[in-house]
């Protein structure tokens, strides 16, 4: 049986090209909203935990005086670094690493963000933990995820559908739930951004490595949530499709 380690160093091997071309990921709006809801200023130094392929680390490098992206998988690292060249981001460094425990000394960063990683956490808590250890005095603890629904049936619907479809997925969070992580590390959440991405199910599906055999199952999760929300993502049809929302929020502390 493989860790979940493993799986992750598997789904995000793969996934390293598709994730990093797919346009919800690239959007500018959503990049924007980040970076400034973390107040980032030009003396900034920022550290982005499981960077992925540096697309956040990149946007983060247009305002900050320096950036290091960390991500457990060399091929996110790979399109990390060619992402970084093509923009001639000299300010923006990337390296190889986990994030139990981050491999950088207490408060060596004035802002620590993490950008669609939580809900592939084991141990969230202990993250966003090593990711206030490492944030300085007055520095900004930044996490922005995808959200799940409030109703217990929706978000359980949510998680067993995500499982086949992503099995690096661990839990994903409703709002409330992520607000409460912050308490349970003694980070008061400052602010709040929401945003939404809509999306299509079958370019879903084909840049994801689901269960081997699962993508039927998978979409007739989404059919019959038409009917009920079952998913709480607010599937319907649009000109012949199956679309959803994906609802994501930011949240920002003051260390």
């Amino acid at each position: 049986m493989p860790s979940h380690r493993d799986t992750i160093l598997d789904q995000f091997s793969r996934q390293a090209v598709p994730f990093s071309t797919a346009a919800p990921i690239r959007d500018e709006h959503a990049l924007r909203l980040l970076v400034e809801a973390a107040e980032t200023r030009s003396d900034d130094l920022v550290l982005d935990v499981a960077c992925g392929p540096g697309i956040v680390a990149c946007a983060f490098a247009r305002v900050a005086r320096g950036v290091t992206g960390i991500d457990l998988t060399p091929a996110m690292i790979e399109r990390a670094r060619l992402l970084a060249s093509e923009q001639q981001r000299a300010n923006v460094r990337f390296e190889i690493g986990d994030v139990l425990p981050l491999p950088f000394v207490d408060a060596a960063f004035s802002i620590v963000v993490s950008r669609f990683a939580f809900h592939h956490f084991q141990n969230p808590a202990a993250v966003l933990a090593e990711m206030k250890r490492v944030c300085q005095p007055g520095g900004r603890v930044v996490v922005a995820d995808l959200t799940v629904s409030e109703d217990p049936r929706k978000a359980e619907g949510f998680h067993r559908m995500e499982m086949l479809r992503d099995p690096s997925h661990a839990r994903a969070f409703t709002v409330d739930q992520l607000r409460r992580l912050y308490r349970i590390c003694g980070l008061a959440v400052a602010a709040e951004k929401f945003w939404r991405m809509d999306i299509d199910v079958e370019g879903l599906l084909e840049r994801s490595f689901p269960v081997p055999g699962s993508e039927d199952t998978i979409r007739k999760m989404f059919e019959d949530s038409v009917a009920d929300d079952g998913l709480g993502l607010g599937t319907r049809r649009h000109k012949g499709r199956l679309r959803f929302t994906y609802s994501n929020v930011i949240l920002v502390a003051r260390q």
